[in-house]
């Protein structure tokens, strides 16, 4: 919770800043799309794999123009999905329903005039994912409670505004990796730097397909 409310705290605080920019426009979005989804290997015992299965997704988002081609701004994504686990005989079930939250601020490039009718883009952001809680019937019935961990976003995409009008339609494509854990590769030894752990890092990755309307102002 303290993590939650410090990274909306921060969204607020930079989208203040960019809104008293001078000349600055607004471009306020809504989408929706299909995220194809990975988890992390390592776990004990028979089972090898836990996934979130690939599921519909929703998203907002705000973001300023503050120069002809720069735009900065924050986005919010959901994908309601359940847990798919892999055990070491090849077989797979699910062990629970779960919501997994997108907290991220960008940094947008956007190519073409500011009053172009198609605009190609790149965008890359930090802020974290939320795993939220779920209930299992894996064993015995139980509730695990919600994680949330960095991560990063990026996307290419497009917008086009028929007519020159403000009201447009948006295409992208975005992968968010989302660091979860390491896994200890073994001990390496260096002559200066003396003897170190050395860790795997591993990352559930969300790739999402959307589409959605964009209205500038």
């Amino acid at each position: 919770m303290i993590r939650r409310m410090t990274w909306m705290v921060a969204v607020a605080v930079l989208l203040g800043t960019v809104a008293q920019a001078q000349d600055a426009k607004v471009e306020l979005s809504g989408t929706a799309g299909w995220i194809f989804s990975d988890g992390v290997s390592g776990a004990s015992g028979d089972y090898v794999r836990i996934d979130p299965k690939d599921a519909f997704s929703w998203g907002a988002r705000i973001g300023f123009l503050v120069s002809e081609n720069v735009e900065v701004g924050a986005l919010f994504n959901l994908q309601k999905t359940s847990y798919e686990v892999s055990s070491v005989a090849g077989g797979a079930f699910d062990v629970g329903d779960v919501s997994i939250y997108n907290y991220h601020g960008y940094l947008a490039y956007n190519f073409g005039a500011a009053d172009a009718p198609v605009r190609p883009y790149f965008l890359g952001g930090l802020g974290v994912t939320q795993y939220g809680s779920f209930t299992t019937n894996f064993g015995a019935q139980r509730t695990l409670d919600g994680e949330t961990q960095f991560s990063t976003t990026w996307a290419l995409g497009l917008k086009m505004f028929p007519g020159n009008g403000n009201v447009g339609i948006r295409f992208e494509g975005r992968w968010t990796p989302t660091y979860i854990k390491s896994d200890s590769e073994g001990v390496w030894c260096d002559p200066y730097w003396g003897c170190y752990t050395v860790g795997d890092a591993q990352y559930s990755n969300q790739w999402e397909l959307s589409g959605g309307i964009t209205l500038r102002f």
